[in-house]
């Protein structure tokens, strides 16, 4: 009689275990957040601060990676904007926040640097003499083209032809609120720098977001 009721237990463990690990399974499928919702959730974070949305910070989000850029006027604005992009989902927050006192008061707006350090925005002086016209997000070039994230693309791919040292590569280039994107494979630490650097030379791109490879070109 032992031996009978032994073996009805054991089968009855045997069959209760397939049904508990089956019901257990749908709760450890957690759904990921893409990164438009990702990049959705940073930027209403950091617009409801009542404090950085005076300032002008681009958010972008790739494959969980957040990349904070403009400019801020302290360290302490710098972190809070950090720690608000933590949100469930991101795997890493990129702070590329520049710190500057240009960015106090009301103008709230990053200064875009030539490369000669002299600015190309700024704000009206107090006596009103010497005002600067601020450049918009969709402003002109200087042959009078109007600057979109199409045709920063249009013109970084263009910089690439004819240069010897990116013959060979396969880039990616993606724009983004002027951010620039690279993806892709180059043939050398030495291409890899001058892709980036070609990309930086085009008008409106206000920071460029390196994820090249070195390696042959992908067949």
């Amino acid at each position: 009689m032992k031996v009978a009721l032994g073996s009805v237990f054991v089968a009855a463990v045997l069959v209760a275990l397939p049904v508990s690990t089956h019901a257990a399974a749908p709760q450890t499928a957690a759904a990921q957040p893409t990164d438009k919702m990702l990049d959705e959730r940073v930027e209403s974070r950091i617009n409801a601060d009542a404090t950085l949305k005076k300032y002008s910070i681009a958010v972008t989000v790739d494959e969980g990676v957040v990349t904070l850029t403009g400019v801020v006027p302290t360290e302490a604005d710098s972190a809070k904007a950090a720690r608000l992009a933590r949100v469930r989902g991101v795997s890493r927050v990129n702070n590329n926040l520049v710190v500057t006192k240009e960015a106090k008061g009301t103008a709230g707006r990053a200064v875009e640097k030539t490369k000669d350090g002299a600015e190309k925005l700024g704000e009206k002086t107090k006596d009103g003499a010497g005002k600067v016209v601020e450049k918009t997000k969709e402003g002109l070039s200087k042959t009078g083209e109007v600057i979109t994230d199409g045709w920063i693309t249009s013109r970084v791919h263009s910089k690439f032809v004819g240069e010897d040292l990116l013959k060979d590569s396969d880039i990616n280039v993606d724009t983004n609120n002027h951010i620039v994107t690279l993806r892709g494979t180059v043939m050398s630490q030495a291409a890899r720098a001058r892709a980036v650097a070609e990309a930086k030379e085009v008008e409106g791109v206000h920071t460029v977001v390196d994820h090249l490879t070195v390696g042959p070109k992908k067949p």
